[in-house]
């Protein structure tokens, strides 16, 4: 019975944020400057026909309600609208995206997290941590991911996948070496360190499920951090996935994709949040 509960009421949340966002996401497209403008009404190859149909277009973009009621609606009746800059159905620009982006996220965060617990695990075991292990997190996260993505274009070196790992790494190194560090001080592994039980028994048995609630904690800000780095990465690298559309569709006012795209990485946050939450029960059982 409490779990049925626990998941209706992440449901509800589910579904209040991702109202939350879709209205949010109109008022800002709404409201941007320019966005009853069309580039099409200033071109001689469109006829007299299409310049009306794009004005009509606009006289109805003026009342935010009625935007809202026909988004609203569209999703309500399952379709996801029509590309205000490609005329097609959002979910065939969605759906070959979607792959390319997904491979995108699973590599960068494997890697990402392959780095920052090798570092963290290095770096807090010794008995007097350095402090040139922060140096290169420190680097890192003073380097904008654009500028990244940019220097190792130009070098010709390194992809996508690469700059979206360091930049997790060097925000989850931080962490990791904290938490590391404190549990390595703990007095049940300390006892199993002077007994001389090996390292790597005391890794997998006493140091990493004492710390699973916050590592769980750490892959939802993981899956944040790559979320919010999609758009630069893939613009400048190229990628044909999510981020390169949604940076085509701000640019064009696009409502519709930017709607589809905005809630679905709403929806991967809220179901990256269930972790912490069943870490934590787990923890408290």
């Amino acid at each position: 019975m409490k779990s049925m509960v626990r998941a209706l009421r992440w449901l509800a949340r589910t579904l209040v944020i991702v109202l939350l966002v879709m209205v949010g996401s109109t008022i800002l497209v709404r409201l941007a400057p320019g966005y009853l403008s069309d580039a099409r009404e200033m071109d001689s190859r469109y006829a007299d026909a299409a310049r009306v149909q794009l004005s009509q277009e606009a006289a109805r973009s003026h009342s935010l309600m009625e935007m809202l009621k026909s988004e609203i609606g569209e999703w309500a009746s399952g379709s996801a609208g029509i590309s205000r800059q490609f005329g097609v159905p959002v979910s065939e620009l969605i759906r070959p995206r979607l792959a390319v982006t997904g491979g995108l996220m699973v590599r960068s965060l494997a890697l990402g997290w392959i780095l920052a617990i090798a570092a963290a695990l290095i770096s807090s075991a010794g008995p007097n941590p350095s402090a040139l292990w922060q140096a290169p997190s420190t680097l890192l996260l003073a380097i904008p991911t654009a500028a990244m993505a940019t220097l190792c274009l130009l070098a010709g070196s390194g992809g996508p996948v690469l700059v979206m790992a360091l930049l997790l790494a060097a925000r989850d190194f931080k962490f990791l070496h904290r938490t590391l560090r404190k549990a390595w001080l703990g007095p049940h592994v300390l006892q199993a360190r002077a007994q001389g039980i090996r390292t790597r028994r005391i890794l997998l048995w006493h140091l990493l499920p004492g710390i699973a609630p916050q590592l769980s904690a750490l892959a939802t800000l993981s899956i944040v951090t790559a979320l919010s780095a999609l758009v630069p990465v893939e613009v400048i690298f190229n990628v044909p996935g999510l981020g390169q559309l949604a940076w085509s569709a701000a640019m064009n006012r696009d409502l519709p994709v930017l709607l589809a795209i905005t809630m679905m990485m709403a929806l991967a946050v809220c179901l990256a949040g269930i972790a912490p939450e069943r870490a934590d029960e787990w923890k408290s059982a």
